[in-house]
């Protein structure tokens, strides 16, 4: 289907070089989007000739220059994908200011700012575009010692909501991809060591099995896309089905 085609787009993903975030950058590559790729570390694999922007978002002016940067690199830029984000938490009531600051400013206030600056951008030239938040199903249901991740991830799906409105007379669309538990670089040191556990969220996932990067890439990559030309503001849940169980299944 041609409206997946992202012949001609260049796009930008956050957090890039490992993880979800890397698996959607090389689907929207393989859709035929130029990528800019970021992140602080660069990985050896990455595709060659590739651009990859570093930058420490945590850092207040950070989203403004790496916006800056990849619209330098890709003029034609006009698909953005936030996907840069940490799990800093302690115990809450062992929680710092610190840790907290450290949460809000990755997980919120970074995505918030690089959405400002590259709709000015697009504004400016009269141009539309799309922009996909990667939230968490833990925007909507809480986990035990996960009280700043929790609240930042909630932040994430209003801001799908408010920014979809604010922005949609610019013609540029706003949704979210809400992944569950996926096997990523963080996820599979307890997934591999913790049988007992991996074995109960594998027996409570409707579709039996933890999700892939490849699940989050597809979702993202259909939002960015004109097949998505008529969707905005929506949050995009992929957790193989496991937020439709209220109460698990027993243990088989």
């Amino acid at each position: 289907m041609k409206a997946f085609d992202l012949s001609g787009r260049a796009a930008l993903v956050t957090g890039s070089t490992r993880g979800i975030g890397r698996g959607i950058a090389d689907a929207l590559g393989e859709s035929g989007a130029r990528i800019i790729f970021h992140g602080r570390q660069p990985p050896a694999d990455l595709p060659p000739d590739s651009i990859l922007l570093k930058a420490d978002l945590s850092d207040a002016d950070a989203p403004r220059v790496l916006i800056e940067d990849a619209f330098s690199h890709a003029p034609e830029l006009d698909v953005l994908v936030c996907n840069a984000g940490s799990f800093f938490d302690t115990p809450f009531l062992e929680m710092t200011s610190e840790a907290w600051e450290q949460t809000m400013s990755l997980n919120v206030r970074a995505p918030y700012f690089l959405i400002q600056e590259f709709a000015r951008r697009l504004i400016a030239q009269k141009r539309g575009g799309a922009v996909v938040i990667i939230g968490s199903t833990n925007g909507f249901q809480a986990e035990y010692d996960s009280t700043a991740y929790d609240t930042s991830k909630g932040a994430l799906v209003m801001m799908t909501r408010t920014l979809a409105l604010t922005l949609a007379e610019h013609d540029i669309r706003v949704n979210s991809v809400a992944p569950g538990l996926i096997r990523t670089p963080l996820t599979e040191r307890w997934l591999d060591s913790d049988h007992a556990m991996r074995a109960h969220y594998e027996n409570n996932i409707p579709l039996g099995r933890i999700g892939t990067q490849r699940d989050c890439a597809g979702a993202a990559t259909f939002l960015a896309s004109n097949a998505a030309a008529y969707i905005t503001g929506q949050i995009l849940i992929v957790d193989g089905g496991l937020t439709l169980l209220q109460i698990g299944k027993p243990a088989p």
